[in-house]
């Protein structure tokens, strides 16, 4: 079914009207296609009420540890590798510790200062990219799970300078056409997955497409396969969870804290 521009815009202020919140305007034009409100209702999804993740510093020894999360991602949500660090679109990256946690680094940290983290999207629980995004294509899910609807996404940018931490990338190309083979073999690699378009903003999700199917997202899975192992995910309202474990039985920091924007990602040191 083809739609229009004028069709779009329609119904989308439609559905800014009925007050229908995070459901995009894409559900209303293709209701035979599964909408990010559907996902978590399917028979086998992982359900949580404040999803989050704890990554072990110390088991990531080498590039190899990294590289293995950053591709099992890169792969499953067709991100094209881009080698100009100026676009480069990323969902989970790694960089070193004291470029991620600016307000811990000191003289005497020593490796631990000297070393690399894996960052992504840190899923606040109060998202400022949440509040200034002025078509609400970036939404709060009732699991914390701060996911974005592309088809909203008007390019604007505010979600990118409202995030400090960096977690956002936009497509300053279409990504389509900026596809590495080496990393994306039959683009699109991941026909679950939809691919975005040139002037959309786009981050890490925590795999809602994998949660709504009973899996874990890619990265942990891909770590615990092929990697480190030094990833932990789970629900952290459930004090049973893996990642009330993780925190209960070791110290973890979180990135910029006195910001107030309360990450659900914690990082073993």
């Amino acid at each position: 079914m083809a739609f229009n521009r004028r069709q779009f815009l329609k119904v989308a202020g439609l559905s800014t009207a009925l007050g229908l919140g995070g459901k995009g305007a894409f559900e209303l034009l293709w209701p035979g296609e599964v909408g990010a409100t559907e996902l978590a209702t399917r028979p086998r999804a992982l359900h949580g009420k404040r999803w989050g993740m704890v990554i072990d510093t110390r088991k990531f020894k080498k590039p190899e540890d990294f590289e293995v999360c950053t591709k099992a991602c890169h792969q499953a949500h067709n991100v094209p590798y881009i080698k100009t660090k100026r676009i480069e679109i990323k969902w989970i990256w790694s960089a070193y510790f004291f470029q991620a946690f600016t307000d811990q680094e000191n003289a005497y940290l020593g490796e631990t200062n000297e070393g690399q983290v894996l960052l992504l999207c840190n899923h606040c629980d109060k998202p400022p990219c949440v509040r200034v995004c002025p078509t609400k294509a970036t939404f709060q899910r009732e699991d914390g799970i701060v996911f974005m609807d592309f088809h909203r996404c008007i390019g604007c940018r505010f979600c990118m300078a409202a995030c400090p931490y960096g977690s956002r990338s936009f497509n300053f190309g279409d990504p389509r056409k900026l596809n590495d083979q080496a990393i994306n073999p039959k683009f699109p690699s991941n026909g679950d997955f939809p691919t975005r378009t040139k002037g959309v903003v786009e981050k890490c999700n925590f795999c809602a497409e994998r949660l709504a199917q009973g899996l874990l997202p890619a990265c942990v899975e891909a770590s615990r396969k092929h990697g480190s192992g030094g990833l932990y995910f789970g629900d952290l309202a459930d004090p049973n969870s893996e990642v009330r474990r993780a925190l209960r039985q070791h110290f973890t920091i979180r990135r910029k804290p006195s910001l107030g924007t309360h990450p659900s990602v914690f990082y073993i040191v």
